[in-house]
């Protein structure tokens, strides 16, 4: 029996940011320079008040984060599975001003860790996608929508990252016509 085969699909280009940040070493710089950037901004309080006193687990697991989203070892998603960033991040609430302190801290970050300032302009719009695609609260505490997964807008597509999706060309936009999935109230 001849079974069709399966179109090839090329792989998505490797993820360049891992060797331009300059790996693990500059990736825990990054992450202590943040976490220091949220204790010591006012604006971060709020966003501070969700961590642990301790922050020694949480920068280690956003070490671990940061190194595989940037195309370095996969030991994350090994160790803790999909990201589902939208997901771990619900029992806060995240609204425009929580999202805009994260992004304080992490542009002041960025600027203390990066000095190539195209690098540094890359990250910071990846981060921005990310920080926005986690808020989760809209102003005056209404609930917001979940803006869609890649998988429901496209089925039958791979997702792509932030870095391949910028080199093909590749726009992954929430699909208007999807509704959003229903939550269990149980």
């Amino acid at each position: 029996m001849n079974t069709p085969a399966l179109p090839a699909r090329p792989a998505p280009p490797a993820n360049p940011h891992w060797a331009r940040v300059g790996g693990r070493v500059a990736v825990v710089r990054l992450v202590d320079a943040f976490y220091r950037a949220m204790d010591s901004r006012p604006e971060a309080a709020t966003i501070r008040a969700m961590h642990a006193p301790d922050l020694g687990h949480t920068k280690a697991v956003l070490v671990q984060y940061l190194c595989e989203w940037m195309g370095g070892p996969k030991d994350y998603s090994g160790q803790r599975g999909s990201p589902m960033l939208r997901r771990r991040h619900q029992p806060f609430a995240i609204d425009a001003a929580a999202r805009d302190a994260w992004m304080a801290c992490m542009r002041q970050a960025l600027a203390e860790c990066i000095d190539d300032p195209g690098l540094r302009a890359e990250l910071d719009a990846a981060f921005w996608k990310i920080a926005d695609f986690i808020r989760n609260t809209e102003d005056g505490g209404a609930t917001r929508p979940h803006p869609g997964r890649p998988m429901e807008v496209a089925p039958h597509a791979t997702p792509a990252t932030h870095a391949s999706a910028a080199a093909a060309g590749v726009s992954v936009s929430p699909a208007a016509t999807v509704p959003p999935p229903t939550r269990s109230s149980t």
